[in-house]
C-alpha cells in the first residue's frame, strides 16, 4: 500500500459540521478539481473519472462521529484504495482535518501517478477547507 497525506487544514467550523459535510457524497462534487468528471452520487456512494486516468467508485466503510470517516474503493477502480478523514477539534468552531489516501498501486502505477494522487488529496483537503467555511452555517462563539 502506497500512502499520501494531505497537509493539515483548519477550518473554521465545529467538527460535527466537517463531519456531516464529509458524510454524504453528494457534498463531494463542490471538492472535486476541473479534472473530475461524469460525477454521479447519493448519500451512501458515488463514482466519477479523472481525466486521463480512471473511473473510480467510491462508498463508506466506516463513520466514527466526528473524528474518523474510512471511505472505500467501489466498483471497477484500476486499483484499490480507501480515503481517511481524521477530524479532531482544534476549539469549540474549529476543526483541523487531514486526509489520507492509502493505494494498492503496482510498480507501473505508482510510478505514474503518485505525484497526481499526491496533488489531489492536498487539492482536497485545500477545497475542504475553502467550502466549508464558505457554505457551512457558521455559529456563534
Amino acid at each position: 500500500m502506497t500512502t499520501f497525506d494531505s497537509e493539515e487544514v483548519t477550518i473554521e467550523r465545529s467538527d460535527r459540521q466537517v463531519f456531516e459535510f464529509l458524510s454524504d457524497f453528494n457534498n463531494f462534487q463542490s471538492l472535486m478539481p476541473p479534472q473530475v468528471t461524469d460525477w454521479q452520487s447519493d448519500s451512501e456512494h458515488c463514482s466519477f473519472t479523472i481525466q486521463n486516468m480512471a473511473t473510480l467508485g467510491m462508498r463508506y466503510e466506516k463513520k466514527e462521529p466526528f473524528n474518523h470517516i474510512v471511505i472505500a474503493s467501489e466498483g471497477k477502480s484500476p486499483f484499490k484504495f480507501d480515503l481517511q478523514c481524521f477530524l479532531n477539534t482544534a476549539g469549540t468552531e474549529r476543526t483541523t482535518v487531514r486526509l489520507q489516501l492509502n493505494a494498492d498501486l503496482n510498480m507501473m502505477l505508482k510510478m505514474v501517478a503518485s505525484k497526481p494522487l499526491s496533488n489531489f488529496i492536498n487539492i482536497l483537503a485545500l477545497k475542504l477547507k475553502e467550502v466549508c467555511e464558505e457554505r457551512l452555517p457558521g455559529q456563534a462563539v
